[in-house]
């Protein structure tokens, strides 16, 4: 076990953890822009926008991540980590554009009307009144999408061999072949994608209760 725990292999997993953060934030910063249009278009009365967000959705969330991968990383000839980014969108907002419309059409239709009788755009009633009272609703689903980007992104060292957290593991493990070697090695790992995950959704938790209570 001391042999693993040692501090030259520990920075070499932080640096893999680093770079799993580091194509997490951009792909879920990324993925809600794009979803939001997603949604906002799936919604909109121009049936061409409804038309091709719907066939965007439903094609990409019926296709595997791991696929998209491969698509985005051999058809386009990216470099690893643009490629991981952009196959993370690419599924990413398929699967955010249908929790956000979901959490839009939860608001009652009576607040737009509202909104209009103050003479508040169409654009000015969704950005401080619909959408605001949408992201409370679809919050904690919105946060356990961010978490399954945080733990899926182990499918990138396999695939387009980047040495994300996961990856830097696999590396590791070359080196040693003891069991409780190997244990310890992927407790470090689990406990990692354990510790940032939890942290998130404690998070997501206390947010909403907070929110409940102002409401109250």
């Amino acid at each position: 076990m001391s042999q693993v725990l040692t501090q030259s292999n520990l920075i070499f997993i932080l640096k893999g953890l680093g770079l799993t953060l580091y194509i997490s934030f951009f792909a879920i910063v990324l993925s809600t822009i794009f979803g939001t249009i997603l949604a906002v278009m799936r919604n909109s009365h121009n049936r061409l926008l409804k038309i091709l967000a719907s066939i965007y959705i439903e094609f990409v969330r019926n296709v595997p991540n791991l696929l998209w991968i491969f698509i985005i990383f051999l058809v386009f000839q990216m470099k690893s980590v643009p490629a991981g980014i952009t196959a993370f969108t690419v599924f990413t907002s398929a699967a955010l554009a249908e929790i956000i419309r979901g959490g839009l059409n939860a608001v009652d239709h009576g607040q737009t009307e509202a909104g209009l009788a103050q003479g508040f755009t169409n654009y000015q009633i969704f950005i401080y009144i619909v959408f605001p009272q949408a992201f409370r609703k679809m919050l904690p689903a919105i946060i356990s999408q961010f978490v399954t980007v945080i733990k899926d992104t182990s499918l990138l060292y396999s695939v387009i061999a980047i040495q994300e957290l996961f990856g830097k593991s696999q590396i590791l493990m070359g080196r040693y072949f003891e069991a409780s070697q190997v244990f310890t090695l992927y407790g470090i790992v689990a406990g990692l994608y354990f510790v940032i995950n939890f942290a998130i959704s404690m998070f997501s938790r206390h947010l909403a209760k907070r929110w409940a209570q102002a409401a109250e």
